[in-house]
C-alpha cells in the first residue's frame, strides 16, 4: 500500500469511528430521554384524568347532598332518588355512576343492569384485582383512586380502567365513577412513535453525513494523489483543520439551540413543581402529594440533564400560531403568573414584517431573558421594548433586580454567551450592562431586511 493511501486510510479510519461513535451515542441518549420525557407526559396525562374524575365525583355529591338535605323525603324515598340519579349521571361517551353498599352489595350500575343487588364484595378483575374492596378502602379513607380491568362498552372488551370513590356518609354508600385509559396509552404511543420518527431520521442523516464526508475525503485523496503530490501532507493538515473547525462550530450550535429549546419548558415546569412543594408543605403535616411531587422534581431534574446532550434547532411554535406579538405577550403573562413579576411590554413593530429568523431570536433572546430574571434576578419588574429605526430593529429588556459583574456573568453562563452567539449570527450587535444593586439590561441590535408594511 503506498504512502499516500496509508494517509488517506488513517485519516478516514478515525473518522469512520469517531462519527460513527458519536451517532450511536446520540441515538442512545435521545431513546434515554424519550423514554423520560413519556414517562413524565403519560404521568401527567394520568394525573390530569384523575383530576378530571375528582370534579365529576364531586358534583354529583353537591346533587347528593341536596336530595339527602331535602326535608320532605323520608330516608327510604332520599336513597331511591339518590340511585335514580346516579343511575343518569353520565359524561363522555362511556361515563356512568356505580354504588356499593359497605358489605359490597350493587346499589346502582347502569351498564350492567343484573349486577344491582349481587354481593360483588369477592369479586376480581381478570389480574386477581378485588377491585370492590379497594374502592371501598379508598372511599372509606375520605375517597381515592384504584386502577383495574372492566369491561368497556358497548362492545364490552376489557380494558384498563382508572376509578375514583367517595362516600355517602349518611347511607355509608361508597360510589363513583371511572374512564378508560384506553386514551392516555394512545396519546403516549403518538408522542413515543413521533420521537421514533425523529430518532430514525437524525440518525438517517448523520449517517447520511458520514457517507458523503468518506465520500468527499475519498475525491479529495484522490484529487491530491493525481494533481498535488507535493502537496499532499499539507493538504491533509488543511482538512484537519477544517475538521477540527466544522467540529468546533456545530458544537456551539449544539450548546446554542439545546439550551434556548425544551429545556425553557424543563425549567419553567421545575420551577413549578418546587412551588407546588412549597405549598404543600407549608402546612403542619405533610400532604400525601409531597412525596410523588418530589420524585417528579427528581427525575425532571435528570430529564433536564439529558436535555443538555440532545440538540434541536426548533422555531418556536407560538410565533407559527399566533404571530410574534401575542407570542410576547403570552410569553411574559405566563412569567408573571409564575413569579408574580410586573412585566411591561413595549412593542412598536406592528407596521414591519419582521423575517422568521429575526422573529426566533427575539423570542428566544426575550425567553432566555427571563428566565435569568426569574433564576437570578430578584426583580419584581421587568420591562421588554421592541422598536424600529431603520434599518435595525431594537430589543431591549431591563430589570430593576440586584444586577450582576456581566464579566463574571459572561464567562458563567452559557445562557448570556448563546444569546451573544445567536445574535451575531444573523449580524446583529449584543450588549450587557448591569452592575451589582441596580438591575440589569439586555439590549441587541437586529438587522431587519424587509420593508415596512403598506396597511
Amino acid at each position: 500500500m503506498k504512502l499516500k493511501a496509508k494517509i488517506l486510510l488513517l485519516a478516514i479510519l478515525p473518522l469512520l469511528a469517531a462519527i460513527g461513535l458519536l451517532s450511536y451515542l446520540g441515538l442512545h441518549h435521545s431513546r434515554n430521554l424519550a423514554d423520560q420525557v413519556l414517562a413524565v407526559y403519560e404521568y401527567n396525562l394520568v394525573e390530569a384524568k384523575k383530576q378530571a374524575l375528582k370534579e365529576q365525583v364531586d358534583l354529583a355529591h353537591s346533587a347528593i347532598n341536596n336530595i339527602i338535605s331535602d326535608p320532605n323525603l323520608t330516608e327510604a324515598e332520599a336513597q331511591s332518588a339518590v340511585k335514580v340519579l346516579l343511575g343518569k349521571l353520565e359524561f363522555g361517551e362511556d361515563g356512568y355512576f356505580f354504588a356499593y353498599s359497605q358489605d359490597g352489595v350493587n346499589l346502582v350500575h347502569p351498564m350492567i343492569p343484573e349486577f344491582v343487588g349481587q354481593d360483588l364484595f369477592e369479586f376480581q378483575d381478570r389480574s386477581g384485582n378485588l377491585l370492590i374492596q379497594h374502592l371501598l378502602a379508598a372511599a372509606n379513607s375520605g375517597g381515592g383512586y384504584h386502577r383495574y380491568i372492566w369491561e368497556r362498552p358497548p362492545l364490552m372488551q376489557q380494558e384498563d380502567k382508572l376509578g375514583y370513590a367517595a362516600l355517602i356518609k349518611p347511607w355509608d354508600w361508597m360510589f363513583g365513577t371511572g374512564l378508560y385509559l384506553d386514551s392516555v396509552y394512545s396519546e403516549v404511543d403518538k408522542v413515543k412513535a413521533s420521537f421514533d420518527s425523529n430518532i430514525q431520521r437524525s440518525f438517517a442523516g448523520a449517517m447520511g453525513i458520514l457517507i458523503i464526508t468518506v465520500l468527499l475525503i475519498i475525491m479529495l485523496g484522490l484529487a491530491i494523489n493525481l494533481h498535488e503530490h507535493r502537496l499532499a501532507d499539507s493538504r491533509l493538515q488543511e482538512l484537519v483543520q477544517k475538521f477540527m473547525r466544522l467540529q468546533v462550530n456545530e458544537r456551539r450550535k449544539f450548546s446554542r439551540e439545546l439550551h434556548d429549546g425544551i429545556n425553557q419548558e424543563l425549567v419553567s415546569l421545575k420551577f413549578r413543581l418546587e412551588l407546588a412543594v412549597k405549598k404543600l408543605g407549608g402546612g403542619d403535616e405533610p400532604h400525601p402529594a409531597l412525596h410523588d411531587l418530589n420524585i417528579a422534581s427528581s427525575v425532571l431534574n435528570g430529564t433536564i440533564q439529558e436535555v443538555r446532550q440532545i440538540s434541536h434547532n426548533l422555531r418556536p411554535v407560538l410565533l407559527d400560531d399566533l404571530g410574534l406579538k401575542p407570542a410576547l405577550r403570552a410569553l411574559t403573562e405566563q412569567f408573571s403568573e409564575r413569579t408574580a413579576i410586573q412585566v411591561q411590554l413595549r412593542f412598536e413593530l406592528e407596521d414591519i414584517k419582521v423575517p422568521d429568523d429575526i422573529e426566533t431570536t427575539i423570542y428566544r433572546l426575550a425567553q432566555e431573558c427571563l428566565t435569568n430574571i426569574e433564576k437570578h434576578a430578584d426583580a419584581n419588574r421587568v420591562t421588554i421594548s421592541l422598536t424600529y429605526q431603520s434599518p435595525d430593529i431594537h430589543f431591549e429588556v431591563s430589570d430593576n433586580g440586584r444586577g450582576f459583574n456581566p464579566r463574571t456573568a459572561k464567562r458563567q453562563g452559557i445562557g448570556l454567551v448563546n444569546m451573544k452567539e445567536r445574535v451575531e449570527v444573523i449580524g446583529g450587535t449584543f450588549n450587557l450592562i448591569s452592575d451589582l444593586g441596580s438591575g440589569a439590561l439586555v439590549a441587541a441590535t437586529l438587522p431587519c431586511r424587509q420593508r415596512k408594511r403598506m396597511w
